[in-house]
């Protein structure tokens, strides 16, 4: 499933199109995706104009000048589409292309006064889109609740040692909780516990405040590094403009096990764990 950094990659990359456009024709090819489309889809949405295009968390938000917002998420293997004078520009350098999407699986197409058009993909469809009332967005149950932003002001080491205090869970399952911060997934924090030296299964209580820290920081560099490489393409993921992730070259736990640690100086080699049902890349050996 896309975590942060691809989704953040997909907002950067329908920004130009979306924000500011008139929506002049909407097409739902069929009525539900993961959840049944929302009374009146095409109708609310066609002729709406796009004040922005925000993400919150793994969601990416389409407030309107309606006073509704229009919420996307994309499950799986959710992918847009861009056609028309807004196009992307194609990433140069060592970013691939993905195939062309399936036009079986076209569910849901935007088309934009200026003449762009952008198409939903979804082959599983387990991604949704929804449209919430914008002032009661933050009360909505997807939202309530929910963590800072990991890459937000509201987020530091002060945060995450309030989050740890006295806890006996493991590191990773409380990050995984987006009760503790907004849209971290299983792949970034394998790395980032890696990059701070911390055990996924080390009581976070017993955590100390320069390792928490060193948490904090690795968990921005990372999410960073990651969105400046387009995200990680494990199987479905491409961006807007149809480049391929390019940060899973760059793992350092994630997918490595049985491979030698690359911090260096260190002699562990990686191992691989489940928690909660995910797997957990990580080296015995520095992270403790």
């Amino acid at each position: 499933m896309p975590e942060l950094p691809e989704v953040e990659t997909v907002r950067r990359g329908l920004e130009p199109t979306l924000a500011g456009a008139r929506l002049a024709r909407v097409e739902a090819r069929r009525p539900d995706l993961r959840f049944p489309l929302p009374d009146g889809f095409v109708q609310r949405l066609t002729g709406a104009t796009v004040q922005g295009l925000k993400r919150r968390a793994k969601y990416l938000l389409a407030p309107l000048d309606r006073g509704e917002t229009l919420v996307m998420h994309l499950g799986m293997t959710g992918r847009f589409e861009i056609e028309g004078p807004a196009s992307p520009a194609t990433r140069p350098g060592e970013f691939a292309l993905a195939a062309p999407a399936d036009p079986k699986h076209a569910h849901v197409v935007f088309e934009t006064e200026a003449g762009a058009r952008v198409t939903y993909f979804d082959a599983r469809r387990f991604g949704f889109m929804d449209l919430i009332e914008t002032e009661r967005l933050d009360a909505h149950p997807w939202f309530s609740g929910m963590g800072p932003e990991p890459l937000g002001d509201a987020f530091g080491a002060a945060v995450l040692a309030r989050a740890f205090k006295d806890r006996r869970q493991g590191a990773k399952t409380l990050l995984l909780d987006q009760r503790t911060v907004a849209g971290l997934g299983n792949i970034y924090v394998c790395e980032a516990l890696w990059r701070a030296g911390i055990s996924p299964t080390k009581p976070a209580g017993r955590i100390g405040r320069a390792k928490v820290e060193a948490l904090a920081g690795a968990i921005g560099e990372v999410l960073e590094e990651a969105i400046a490489a387009g995200g990680s393409t494990l199987r479905d993921y491409a961006g807007a403009d149809g480049a391929l992730g390019y940060f899973q070259h760059s793992f350092q736990a994630y997918g490595r096990e049985h491979e030698p640690c690359l911090r260096p100086g260190c002699r562990g080699v990686i191992r691989r764990t489940v928690q909660s049902g995910r797997s957990t890349f990580y080296c015995p050996e520095h992270q403790r």
